[in-house]
């Protein structure tokens, strides 16, 4: 029997905000960061890897919390823990302590997620599969007794989610050959469309992302409408009108002010508009979806939790899903809001980018169109390229397609170096000065 022996959490955190990697209307000055979980086994060659993203301080905070959050794992078998992955998930949501400091949301649910990710990689790792494979493998009742159903029977319930899933089960191995056969994943980039990035940094970007393949990019907006109107003609200049445009605003403004700004802009013709409110306005966001039509509504990479995705759902709030495999709370939480999507028609296109993000995501879209959704139309998955190079098993992009995994796990792993040279604040990169701009 292999046993749990510990959790070791890392507070990593890249310098971003020097290059303004990242930057947007919302948050101009981030240093991608992760709140990093090893867990520890008897086995020296099983390990358990996994993360939340956080954008550099409050990392700490989270890096506490998934301390907190992985005890209760310390001392119980492997097998145990892999062998029933929702009995393990709800172990953990058990904590009515830790629960009561959100409940699921917040830094307790980041905390959450990092465990749980670290969990299933720990699982996939243990089975010798990539997750994606890992899970689809699994049979409906496996994957609906894994999945965070509480609080979702008015709009899905478990017998719902099995039908769905078994509907699909027969032909799975036929779109694994198809993904093969395509080459993987689709894929958007947003590396271009930064907006601390100039018009001339911004125009070469996109002309390599044409040149990459890629047929979806992303320009963040929002700060300044001029500013927009802008830039978005320079990316048509470049990508042409027959490629997919997106805008992201972060956030950053209110109902009214979103559908105005929006409509100035649509002579781009976006394909949506991502993040155009508060994350949490369910009815802001659909106010905004009807006004703005034909130009479709995004969200949900800071959605908080299942239940605020199936309230998007019943109120016709959004055309685009965009969940966040670290803000939702893992696998068990995420296959909810994919059973919920099935329901009701609406295409899950994965928030990425951050840290390790994008190594993470390919795994869920890979299995979310061999399993759940069974089709590509309307359906993207965001790449960013960066920090990549800091994983055992980094994503790879080809002709603008996700390839698929090979390696067992959840690609969560970082190297040793990495964690090292950029713990905060002791790891090299932060105990030097930094460079001057």
């Amino acid at each position: 029997m292999t046993t749990i022996t510990g959790a070791r959490v890392y507070d990593v955190r890249f310098p971003t905000s020097l290059s303004l990697d990242g930057s947007d209307a919302m948050n101009k000055d981030g240093d991608y960061s992760a709140a990093y979980v090893v867990l520890d086994t008897d086995d020296a060659e099983l390990s358990g890897f996994g993360f939340t993203f956080t954008i550099g301080r409050g990392n700490d905070l989270c890096v506490e919390a998934a301390r907190q959050r992985a005890l209760p794992l310390i001392g119980r078998s492997v097998e145990e823990v892999v062998g029933d992955l929702g009995a393990t998930y709800r172990l953990l949501a058990s904590d009515t302590q830790l629960r009561w400091l959100g409940p699921e949301k917040g830094v307790v649910h980041l905390a959450m997620a990092a465990v749980m990710n670290a969990v299933w990689d720990l699982a996939a790792r243990h089975a010798g599969k990539p997750l994606w494979r890992l899970l689809a493998e699994m049979t409906p009742e496996e994957l609906v007794g894994a999945a965070d159903l509480r609080y979702l029977s008015d709009a899905l319930t478990r017998d719902e989610a099995i039908d769905i899933l078994a509907e699909m089960a027969p032909t799975r191995a036929r779109r694994i050959s198809e993904l093969e056969a395509r080459g993987g994943y689709p894929c958007y980039t947003t590396s271009a469309g930064w907006l601390g990035y100039s018009d001339d940094k911004l125009r070469r970007l996109l002309r390599e992302a044409v040149d990459a393949g890629y047929r979806h990019v992303k320009l963040k907006v929002g700060a300044n409408l001029d500013d927009d109107i802008r830039r978005l003609r320079i990316a048509r200049e470049v990508i042409g009108w027959d490629a997919a445009l997106m805008i992201d605003a972060n956030q950053v403004w209110d109902v009214p002010e979103a559908i105005e700004w929006v409509q100035r802009l649509a002579e781009f013709t976006p394909l949506w508009i991502e993040e155009p409110t508060s994350p949490d306005d369910v009815l802001g966001h659909a106010a905004v979806r009807k006004a703005v039509a034909p130009i479709g509504v995004a969200t949900g990479e800071h959605g908080m939790n299942r239940v605020l995705f199936k309230q998007m759902f019943q109120a016709e709030a959004i055309d685009f899903c965009q969940l966040d495999a670290a803000r939702l709370a893992s696998v068990n939480e995420i296959l909810a809001v994919y059973l919920m999507a099935k329901k009701f028609g609406v295409p899950v296109c994965p928030h990425a980018g951050g840290v390790g993000l994008c190594e993470l995501v390919q795994h869920l879209s890979i299995f979310d169109y061999v399993a759940v959704s069974g089709t590509l139309e309307n359906r993207v998955t965001e790449f960013v390229d960066h920090l990549h190079e800091h994983f055992t098993d980094p994503c790879i992009v080809v002709d603008g397609n996700y390839t698929l995994p090979s390696k067992p796990g959840y690609s969560a792993e970082m190297f040793d170096e990495s964690v090292a040279q950029y713990s905060y604040p002791d790891g090299s990169s932060w105990l030097q000065p930094a460079p001057s701009l």
